[in-house]
């Protein structure tokens, strides 16, 4: 039994009846770890220069505009939509409402995902999430 499998317990279709912000709010933490994993795989930096790195990919900005580039099955647009239309109650302090709820809704496509085990998918998209961002580097 590998560690996600410990982690999720759930049915598909009790993941597929929570709340977008739910899948949102694990999303944003797959996201992180991904993200914070490559750096440390790929970088020789400190851990607060991987943390201004790291910002280059997580904020709600880049993580709208990556997943504007995305190429989205319709399930997965679906998702997308009810996360970024779910009611946040939340304001953003260094973003537009706009690229927020976006960011929400790429965040709650990345925790159904990881929810449902589609690890293969999962995969596929946080690839192109750092391809995306080294693109707009260089």
């Amino acid at each position: 039994m590998n560690f996600q499998d410990k982690l999720i317990i759930k049915n598909e279709k009790e993941i597929n009846m929570m709340s977008p912000l739910t899948w949102a709010y694990v999303g944003d933490s797959v996201y992180e770890l991904y993200i914070r994993t490559y750096l440390a795989n790929t970088t020789n930096l400190n851990p607060h220069k991987m943390h201004v790195e790291s910002i280059k990919y997580v904020k709600a900005g880049a993580q709208a505009r990556i997943l504007k580039s995305l190429n989205l099955s319709d399930e997965e647009k679906d998702i997308v939509r009810r996360g970024r239309n779910t009611q946040n109650h939340h304001l953003p302090k260094n973003a537009s409402l706009e690229d927020y709820a976006y960011s929400t809704g790429f965040e709650a496509l990345l925790g159904f995902l990881y929810l449902n085990k589609k690890d293969e998918r999962l995969s596929e998209i946080l690839e192109q999430c750092v391809r995306f961002v080294l693109n707009q580097l260089t």
